[in-house]
C-alpha cells in the first residue's frame, strides 16, 4: 500500500509511522521547510491525568504506552516518565484533589495524594507555598521542537526509500483517488490520503469539508533560561482543575462558586503548566482565546501572572524569559471527541481537531486511523 500524509506535525507524523510499521510506503508533505505549528508550540506533555474518562482516557493511555515504545527505539524524542504534581495551597483545592481520588480510573492514571514534605522529595526544585499536591505517576514528556526531525531520522532509517519527506510543497487538489497534485504541479498518486493538516482548515480543506465542526483556539506561551536544577516533575496549579474534564466534581463546583480566578488568569482562561526541556529551560504556559480574529500580538499581563505563580511554587525567582509565543490548534467544537476523522473524498481521510490532546494522543489517534482503514 502507498499512503500520502498531508502535514508534517506530530499526527501527520504518527500516520506515517504507523503505515512504515505496517510495511507500507509513506510520502508526507509539508507545505513549510518544516512544522511550525501547533505540534513544536506545545509543552511535550504525554498528559495523562486531566483526561476525561471513557474513550479519551483510553486514547491518551494507548498513546503513553506507545509514546513509551517510540521513545525507547528513537532516544531524540527525550521521551522521559516523570510524571506530574499538582500543588493545592487550600481546603476548596485539597478537596478536588480528593475527589479526583476516589474516580473508579484514579487507579489507572496513577493519581496519588501527598503531602508538602512528600512532594519535596519528589521534586526538590518545589520549595514554594503548598500544602499538598495531586501526583499523576503516568504523565509524561518528549521534546517538542526537535520531536518530528528525530521521527523522520527514524522512519528513513526503518524504511529507507518507502519513506519520502517533501516539505516546501502546499497540497492543492484532489485530483482522483487516493491522489493529490500539489503547488508545484506534481501529482501524488496513493491508495490512501491522510490530510492531518492541524489548524490550516483553509483552502482545500474548507473546499473537500466546507461544514467542519472544528475550530481554532489561540494560547501564550514562554521558556526560560536553564533553571539551574532539575524540575523532576511537570507541574500544573489549581487552575488546572476548572479547564480538565477528569476533575469534575461537586469539590469543583465549590471551588468555582467559591474561590474565583484572579481577574487576569479568569480574562485569559488560564492554567499553569510547566515542564523543564533538556537544556534546562522552563516551558510554561498557557492562555486560550477561542473568538476570532485573534489578537496578532501577545500580551504581557499573562506572562506576569505565570511567572507569579511558578515563583510562589518554587519559592526563588525565575531564571530570565528567553522566548515567548502563540500558536494556534485545532479543536472539534464538540470537546468531548477525541478528533475529527472524516472520508472527505474518494481515498482521501481528513483526520483533524484533537485540541490540546494532539501531542498526547496522536499516536493512539494514527493507529485508530490505521486499523479502521484496514492498513
Amino acid at each position: 500500500m502507498r499512503v500520502i500524509v498531508v502535514g508534517g506535525g506530530v499526527v501527520g507524523t504518527m500516520h506515517a509511522w504507523q503505515a512504515v510499521e505496517r510495511g507500507h510506503e509513506v510520502v508526507q508533505i509539508e507545505r513549510e521547510a518544516e512544522a511550525r505549528g501547533a505540534s513544536l508550540r506545545n509543552f511535550g506533555q504525554i498528559w495523562v491525568s486531566g483526561r476525561a474518562g471513557g474513550e479519551e482516557l483510553d486514547t491518551a493511555l494507548r498513546a503513553r504506552e506507545l509514546w513509551e515504545r517510540i521513545g525507547a527505539e528513537v532516544s531524540g524524542l527525550g521521551f522521559r516518565a516523570i510524571g506530574s504534581l499538582t500543588p493545592v495551597r487550600n481546603a476548596r483545592e485539597y478537596a478536588v484533589a480528593e475527589a479526583a481520588l476516589a474516580r473508579p480510573d484514579a487507579a489507572a492514571r496513577g493519581y496519588e495524594l501527598v503531602g508538602a514534605e512528600e512532594v519535596r522529595k519528589i521534586n526538590p526544585a518545589l520549595r514554594g507555598d503548598f500544602e499538598a499536591a495531586l501526583w499523576c505517576e503516568r504523565d509524561a514528556a518528549v521534546e517538542p521542537r526537535t520531536a518530528q526531525l528525530h521521527l523522520r531520522e527514524a522512519l528513513r532509517a526503518k524504511a529507507g526509500d518507502r519513506y519520502t519527506f517533501l516539505p516546501g510543497r502546499e497540497v492543492r487538489e484532489v485530483t482522483g483517488p487516493g491522489t493529490v497534485r500539489d503547488d508545484h504541479g506534481d501529482v501524488h498518486r496513493g491508495d490512501v490520503v491522510i490530510l492531518a493538516t492541524g489548524a490550516w482548515l483553509s483552502g482545500l480543506v474548507r473546499e473537500l469539508a466546507p461544514d467542519l465542526p472544528v475550530r481554532r483556539v489561540r494560547l501564550q506561551m514562554m521558556q526560560t533560561a536553564p533553571l539551574g536544577e532539575e524540575l523532576t516533575t511537570s507541574v500544573a496549579d489549581a487552575d488546572s482543575f476548572r479547564y480538565y474534564p477528569a476533575y469534575r466534581s461537586t469539590a469543583l463546583d465549590e471551588l468555582n462558586a467559591g474561590q474565583a480566578q484572579t481577574p487576569i488568569a479568569a480574562a485569559h482562561k488560564m492554567q499553569l503548566l510547566m515542564v523543564q526541556r533538556r537544556d534546562g529551560g522552563l516551558t510554561i504556559g498557557d492562555t486560550h482565546a477561542y473568538e476570532h480574529p485573534f489578537a496578532f500580538d501577545t500580551l504581557e499581563d499573562p506572562y506576569e501572572h505565570l511567572a507569579e505563580v511558578v515563583e510562589s511554587f518554587l519559592g526563588r525567582s525565575l531564571p530570565k524569559i528567553r522566548h515567548r509565543w502563540a500558536g494556534v490548534y485545532a479543536q472539534c467544537t464538540d470537546t468531548s471527541r477525541v478528533v475529527h476523522r472524516q472520508q472527505v473524498a474518494d481515498g482521501v481521510w481528513l483526520v483533524t481537531g484533537p485540541g490540546g490532546r494532539g501531542m498526547t494522543c496522536s499516536p493512539a489517534i494514527a493507529e485508530t486511523t490505521a486499523n479502521e482503514l484496514g492498513w
